[in-house]
């Protein structure tokens, strides 16, 4: 089964390849302009539809009641196989794995977690990923498979939310020093869950999105190899 994409490519030169992983409402208006952010900064964007086997839909953010049967029909195998596919779409645009990044929000920080501990690619960046001390969607605990990450990976965490504790990612903290590439976690202690996501202004944290998105451009920046190159 093909994934459908959402892709976005640059106007000018490009820097190299980014996969931009979904929340929990599907590949919403803000998941398509974090896109065309990265399109902006040099980046071939795509973003797989994760939903794509369930009708593909878009939801509202207050609509949890209908987000949490589609995120429990979610398999690793299944988003293993979308991401994968997303990786290879750019791939097939003459991006190599080393000048692709994986960057995820909320449910998406989870894949992203998982994806850098069995891909190789230039960098990862999770937003608000939950599942560190239980795992999620078929994946075991981020704890517990901290010290296998391969892609170097950077998480941004809010202290004030309220389904990931400070304590995890103090843990998570811990767990990845053990890892072969590089890491990084940052913390907003007036930052909740969601913080990056405009559309949200109940949660939008300013001042935290902005600081983590330069991180975000920096650390693809810093850990990909240099050139756009052919895959």
């Amino acid at each position: 089964m093909t994934t459908p994409l959402t892709s976005i490519t640059p106007e000018g030169p490009v820097r190299g390849g980014v996969v931009v992983i979904q929340e929990a409402f599907g590949v919403t208006e803000h998941i398509v302009d974090v896109c065309r952010r990265f399109a902006a900064a040099g980046y071939h964007a795509v973003a797989p539809h994760l939903f794509h086997r369930s009708g593909d839909p878009v939801l509202g953010y207050d609509d949890l009641q209908a987000a949490m049967p589609l995120m429990g029909e979610l398999t690793a195998a299944n988003i293993d196989e979308d991401v994968d596919g997303a990786v290879a779409a750019l791939s097939a645009a003459s991006i190599a794995p080393r000048n692709t990044a994986i960057v995820g929000f909320c449910m998406g920080g989870t894949v992203v977690f998982h994806t850098a501990t069995r891909l190789d690619l230039g960098a990862a960046v999770s937003f608000y990923g939950g599942g560190i001390a239980k795992g999620r969607f078929g994946y075991p605990p981020q704890l517990d498979v901290a010290g296998r990450l391969a892609t170097p990976w950077l998480g941004l965490f809010g202290d004030r939310d309220k389904g990931i504790p400070p304590e995890d990612v103090e843990e998570l903290r811990a767990a990845v020093a053990s890892a072969s590439v590089d890491t990084e976690i940052v913390r907003y202690p007036e930052a909740e869950h969601g913080f990056h996501c405009d559309d949200r202004p109940a949660v939008y944290n300013e001042a935290a999105a902005r600081d983590g998105w330069a991180r975000t451009l920096q650390w693809c920046d810093a850990h990909f190899d240099g050139t756009a190159g052919t895959a």
